[in-house]
Order: structure tokens, then C-alpha cells, then sequence
């Protein structure tokens, strides 16, 4: 990247500008994954089995996968966090800082799920909640080195601190979401869900269908506004060299300030006089309500406005109040199947939600969670006696369309392959979210437009390799 990680991190006595500064970073950074819904619940304990739900009525299958879980005879303690009896999986999350439990909710109803139907071949799962409180990072991987067989289901804003650690003590990942380069790009992950691959474009198959198909007027009159912070910088400038890669050209490009702003009649104004008719926003979504209810104010519509996966919320649309309707917010949720959907996989998971985390709220990434749970699970019990992190690493890796059980486009697991190129996109009006007409080919999905590799990925930083700390694939065992 082209500013350092440890360029955000505050000083001692850190003021609310800069506290704000960071939350405007970690929200544009999880965009790169996909951005969260509001959660619910607490992430401080998310060991499975902990309820008095019995497994009698609870089926062991998941969508078109069959059994996931299982009893078994599998024994031995034959790494860090296997023994005859439990498996430990560390879970990585901000929830401290971003106060959303979303990557706890989701391990807590898939672990006691899982538990309450055997475990992984007899074994059961406990979780280690890793709460970075957004700063933490490298201290809960310490942690996580000393007592985690891997790492499931999670993301934290500022993951490339850990990535160092985390090769040093060959633990694998299968996040539900990375997002600084030096994670997105780095050697012993794998992440199960559709989204972002360092080395392409990302958003490419969307901005394609908008500036192209839907609404080619508006290819020539592209804006974006960013917020003011040297991560969120870099992010932009990926957006920009996708959206121009996919043929639209930039009239207008800002950044606001971190710390939000308190009169957003500049910037419209500025948008409106450049004829923006395009617009992609990165930042917190409450802003953008706020810019766009001044753009509805003074009657300027754009053709589209990218508002980023981060505001698939349920509070979003409420929040746009008017500009729900006179707006066209859109987003790309990359080949996950709607929260809206009916498709069988979806109505399973809110079944299980509702039986282990009544009150818990399903939310994108929770989904893309779910992924990595199921993926690790299967992995992890055709393992069996030998359950190893080589092994589990190589099962998954294996993995050349997973849908996780329906619940996303097919990915092709193994490391370094290219996005699957599947997008959906999804539209705000007044009653909430549904789909937009973007013409899907593969059920839920449209999955006909090539993904486009970087030009020149090097511009962006690197991701760090197993090399780069004196080790290999040999040493994991």
C-alpha cells in the first residue's frame, strides 16, 4: 500500500478526530470484504453447545451439502488446539471498537449447531473470540499463535498487523473478509466466500454493468468522494482504476473529512455543477445520508449512486428517508445470496439463527462467516484422525466450487485462482432492499462478465508470503 498500516495508529489520548478518522478507515476497509449490517448480541463467548437445545430436532445437513457435522471416533492430539476431544478455532473481530457481534453470532449458531449434532467427527468446536478493538490486531494474534489450530469465520478492519505473526506460527485462515493488502494478498489463506482477490479489479463486472448496460449516459460523468485517510485513499484508487478499466471517466474526485461534516451543501453543490450522474461513496453510510439528503434537496437525481456493501443495513434505507425513492442507491454484494432471499440455504440459516441466536440480526458478512464454518467443517472431518493444518489447508484448497451449501456462486478455493466473476446487485427503495434488474443468468447471479486483472498490482503494495518471514508450505504441518 502506499502508506503504512501503522500510519493510522493513534497516540495515546488519541482526540475524537482522529478516533473518527479511524472509524471512517475501518468502515471503507471492510468494504474490500464486504461491509457489515448492524448487529446484535455479544461476541465475548461463542463456545457451541453452550444451550439446552437438544440435537433431536435439528438436522445435521446444510442446503445441497448433506451432513456437515457429525459423531465420530476421530482421536489424538495431532496439532496445537486438536485433542481427543476438542477442536480450538480462533476467531478474529473488532467488535469492541465497531460494537457489531455479527462474526461472534455466526460462530456461536454454526459451533452449537455443529456440537449439538456430534462435532467434527466426535469432536467438539470451542472458539476463541480475538476482540482487536479495532487497534489490537498483532496482540490478539500473539494470543491466537500460542493456543488456535486456525482461524475461522472472522475479519478485523486492520488485518494486515497480524499477517507477520501469523506466518511466523504457520496458522491458517479462512476469514470471512480481509482488507489491507498486506492480509488480502498473504500465503496460508484461504477465504471461502466470494469477494475481493488482490491482483484484479475490484467491482470490475459491476461498474461494467452500469456505465455499459443499465445506464450508459452516465460512463462520461463519474464521480467518487472518499474519506480523508491514507488507507481509504488506496482503496479509491482501486475504484477509479476499475471504473475507468470498465469505461467510465472521472468528472469529479473529493475527499471529506474524517471526522464527518457538518454541511454537506458544498460538496452537493460541486456534484451537481460537474454533472456528476454516477456517484461512488466510500466512508460511513450515516454520511452519506446526510450528502444525499441535501442532493434530493436542491431536486439533482444521479443515474446511480454505488453507496458500497457496508451499507447493506437495515438502518440504511431508513435513514435515506426521502432519497430512498428519489435516489438509485445500488450495491454489489460479489455472489452472496441475499438476506432477502427465500432460496432454501438462506431460510436454513435463519432457522438456525432463530433457534441458537434469537434476536441476533443475519447480516452479509455473518453469511460470508457461515461460509468459512461450513468449508472448515467438511475439511476438517474428512481430515479425521489426521486432522493437521496441512491437511485441513489442502481439503479446503480442493474446494473448486463451493457454494456453501447454496448459499453463494461457485468459488474455486484453490490459492491463487481467479475470482469466480459472479455479482449481484442489490437496489434501496422505501420498504427496503430487493433486487436490481441486472439481468442474473446463474440463479441469483449473473456470471458472464470476465473479471480484469490489475494492470500494475505492485502500485498497491504486497501481500506478505511465508518466504518473507524464512518459512514455506514444507513447514506447515
Amino acid at each position: 500500500m502506499k502508506s503504512s498500516p501503522s500510519s493510522v495508529i493513534p497516540r495515546a489520548g488519541a482526540s475524537k478526530k482522529s478516533m473518527a478518522f479511524l472509524a471512517v478507515a475501518a468502515s471503507a476497509l471492510l468494504v474490500a470484504g464486504c461491509g457489515g449490517r448492524d448487529g446484535s448480541g455479544s461476541e465475548e463467548t461463542a463456545s457451541g453447545g453452550d444451550n439446552t437445545s437438544s440435537s433431536s430436532d435439528v438436522s445435521s445437513s446444510f442446503g445441497d451439502l448433506g451432513e456437515v457435522c457429525g459423531k465420530g471416533s476421530a482421536k489424538g492430539a495431532t496439532a496445537q488446539g486438536v485433542t481427543d476431544t476438542d477442536i480450538k478455532i480462533g476467531v478474529f473481530s473488532d467488535v469492541g471498537f465497531t460494537k457489531k457481534a455479527e462474526f461472534g453470532d455466526a460462530a456461536k449458531v454454526f459451533t452449537s449447531w455443529c456440537n449439538d449434532n456430534g462435532g467434527v467427527a466426535g469432536r467438539k468446536i470451542t472458539v476463541n473470540i480475538r476482540d482487536t478493538k479495532l487497534m489490537g490486531v498483532r496482540q490478539e494474534m500473539v494470543k491466537a499463535c500460542k493456543e488456535d489450530f486456525a482461524l475461522v469465520g472472522g475479519g478485523a478492519a486492520l488485518d494486515g498487523l497480524g499477517v507477520k505473526d501469523r506466518l511466523n506460527c504457520l496458522l491458517p485462515s479462512f476469514p470471512a473478509q480481509t482488507s489491507q493488502v498486506a492480509a488480502l494478498d498473504s500465503d496460508l489463506q484461504i477465504q471461502p466466500a466470494p469477494a475481493q482477490t488482490f491482483g484484479y479489479m475490484p467491482y470490475y463486472q459491476f461498474r461494467k454493468w452500469l456505465v455499459t448496460e443499465a445506464y450508459p449516459d452516465s460512463a462520461k460523468k463519474v464521480g467518487i468522494i472518499n474519506g480523508d485517510s491514507p488507507v481509504t485513499k488506496v482503496l479509491g484508487d482501486m475504484q477509479i482504476e476499475s471504473t475507468e478499466a470498465a469505461g467510465g471517466k472521472f468528472v469529479y474526485n473529493n475527499l471529506y473529512p474524517a471526522s464527518g461534516v457538518s454541511d454537506w451543501t458544498p460538496y452537493a453543490q460541486a456534484i451537481k455543477d460537474k454533472g456528476v450522474k454516477g456517484l461512488i461513496f466510500y466512508g460511513q453510510y450515516e454520511q452519506l445520508s446526510k450528502l444525499e439528503a441535501v442532493l434530493t434537496g436542491m431536486n439533482y437525481k444521479l443515474d446511480w449512486i454505488d453507496a458500497n456493501n457496508n451499507s447493506y443495513s437495515a438502518s440504511f434505507p431508513k435513514l435515506l428517508g426521502k432519497s430512498a425513492d428519489y435516489q438509485n442507491n445500488l450495491v454489489d454484494l460479489s455472489g452472496i445470496l441475499p438476506l432477502e432471499s427465500t432460496e432454501p440455504a438462506m431460510e436454513q440459516l435463519k432457522a438456525l439463527y432463530k433457534k441458537y441466536a434469537p434476536g441476533a440480526e443475519i447480516s452479509g458478512p455473518a453469511v460470508r462467516a457461515f461460509s468459512g464454518w461450513l468449508v472448515f467443517a467438511k475439511a476438517a472431518t474428512a481430515c479425521g484422525d489426521k486432522l493437521t493444518r496441512s491437511c485441513l489447508y489442502e481439503k479446503i484448497g480442493a474446494e473448486t466450487a463451493w457454494t456453501a451449501g447454496g448459499l453463494q456462486a461457485a468459488q474455486n478455493l484453490k490459492p491463487g485462482e481467479a475470482p469466480s466473476g459472479c455479482f449481484n446487485i442489490m437496489k434501496v427503495t422505501s420498504k427496503g432492499w430487493e433486487a436490481a434488474d441486472f439481468k442474473p443468468n446463474q440463479g441469483a447471479y449473473r456470471c458472464d462478465i470476465d473479471p480484469k486483472p490489475m494492470a500494475n498490482k505492485s502500485r498497491y503494495g504486497k501481500g506478505l508470503t511465508l518466504a518473507d518471514v524464512g518459512k514455506s508450505m514444507s513447514d506447515v504441518k
